[in-house]
């Protein structure tokens, strides 16, 4: 049986991982990165190093991240992601996305698959074609293809918007 550290050291190496791979995909794609679940700020200060260039803008209900790992105001979005995310659409530059990263995961995996249900839909309004959205939790939108992402120490899912 694995340790909760065991746990958490998994996760975080898939997590890299699969960003590194969205990072590699999505290269010459225009557009934001939208990181939705902020949390700590651990993955938007990786987001930051992967892409230097770009905006990545940061949404959760409510800001726990340190100063050094939070998105410097207008990208911060504080608030319900049900009423945060569709006040985005068609806003530019914010988007559409070349990358969503949502991680929302918790232990409850049944609240986790109902909020993905209703996630998926406001997260594929955001996004360009030839995007990616990467997730800690399964999710389905129409326009998605799931991509072959090897993840043997800890689910992890990656999208390919059409």
């Amino acid at each position: 049986m694995d340790s909760r550290l065991d746990r958490m050291i998994a996760r975080m190496t898939t997590q890299r991982r699969a960003l590194e791979v969205a990072a590699a995909e999505i290269g010459a794609l225009p557009g934001p990165v939208l990181e939705i679940g902020l949390g700590k700020g651990r993955t938007f200060s990786h987001l930051r190093k992967l892409f230097p260039d770009r905006t990545i803008i940061g949404f959760d209900r409510d800001l726990h991240a340190p100063a050094d790992a939070t998105p410097a105001a207008p990208d911060l979005v504080l608030g319900d992601f049900r009423e945060t995310l569709p006040a985005l659409s068609g806003r530019t530059p914010w988007v559409p996305a070349a990358l969503a990263h949502a991680d929302f995961g918790s232990e409850d995996r049944a609240r986790d698959a109902a909020q993905a249900d209703w996630l998926a839909g406001l997260i594929d309004g955001l996004m360009a074609p030839g995007g990616l959205v990467v997730s800690d939790r399964p999710m389905r939108a129409g326009r998605w293809t799931a991509l072959p992402f090897a993840a043997p120490e800890w689910p992890y899912f990656l999208w390919r918007v059409g």
